[in-house]
């Protein structure tokens, strides 16, 4: 694969972007490294911290043991999965194939090797203030008016959005009461940081594990229909032949596993400690903090 100097290119969240276009603008930093065996892509979403915080925490581990790993920065679901499939990409650090992202396995699957789960507790649900009286989902159409007939999300190809959308919304009738706006993460987060500040009322679209649950007065609205499901794992994906050429280095992801603790400490400090663009010292802050987590996946890497 050819690899290309990363132009300074202003990405916004959310806009759906091809592969072919994101290479000819010369965003990706390194496109997969098929031959290569000691180079590594990693995909990630920016604003999407459980890509992010995994994908440099991998990074870190990585590198110190003689890889080189290129981060490469897509829009959304739709471009990570067919950068994958095509082998433009190695790696996926943090997915939800299971139930939220399952429309891209169905599509993209056969191309694409599920390596192992590193948590398995993830879950989706819409929330409000903690000072809102709303208790449950059920309760939300006859308050349509108190919130605007909004409901805040994400991306527009997230698969939150999609469960929201085609899921929940029905099950719960709030498509004629309620809209879902999409945007981005990151504008998300500046809705809900705003109305929260005010102590005004709102509805997020929000996930676990997740920083933004400790960081905002936020809880879950109760499901009593299970709409969004039970909770899933999160794996690790990778290009179809990716264990074939890194055998190490997917025997080390296989045994790659973070806790409830470790996820929101790991979380904390690439988000609120260090800030975007300083993943790689909010990671490296992390493992001095965790002495052990290290070796234990150095362990699965030939020297």
């Amino acid at each position: 694969m050819m690899a290309k100097r990363c132009r300074a290119v202003s990405m916004r969240l959310g806009i759906a972007v091809s592969v072919f276009a994101l290479a000819a603008a010369g965003c990706a930093e390194n496109s997969g490294s098929g031959g290569d065996d000691k180079t590594i892509t990693m995909g990630v979403i920016p604003g999407w911290t459980d890509e992010t915080s995994t994908a440099y925490l991998l990074k870190n581990v990585l590198e110190k043991n003689g890889y080189t790993v290129k981060v490469t920065k897509l829009s959304d679901n739709a471009p990570m999965y067919t950068a994958l499939s095509n082998g433009d990409i190695d790696l996926l650090s943090s997915a939800w194939p299971e139930r939220t992202h399952k429309s891209y396995m169905d599509k993209y699957g056969d191309k694409i090797e599920d390596i192992g789960t590193y948590y398995d507790n993830a879950g989706l649900f819409l929330a409000v203030p903690t000072y809102s009286d709303v208790k449950s989902l059920a309760d939300l159409p006859s308050h349509a008016k108190e919130f605007d007939g909004k409901v805040t999300g994400i991306e527009p190809g997230a698969g939150l959005t999609k469960a929201t959308q085609d899921d929940v919304f029905p099950a719960y009738g709030l498509d004629s009461k309620f809209k879902l706006v999409t945007s981005s993460t990151t504008a998300m987060l500046t809705e809900l940081k705003k109305a929260t500040g005010a102590k005004e009322p709102i509805v997020v679209t929000l996930w676990k594990p997740f920083w933004a649950n400790q960081a905002f007065p936020v809880r879950p609205l109760e499901d009593p229909k299970g709409a969004f499901g039970k909770p899933e794992g999160l794996h690790s994906l990778a290009r179809d032949g990716f264990s074939k050429d890194f055998p190490d280095v997917a025997e080390m992801i296989k045994n790659f596993k973070l806790t409830d603790a470790q996820y929101g400490s790991l979380e904390d400090s690439v988000v609120n400690k260090f800030g975007q663009g300083k993943e790689p010292q909010a990671v490296q802050a992390w493992l001095k903090e965790n002495p052990d987590y290290a070796p234990s996946l150095e362990k699965y890497l030939k020297k």
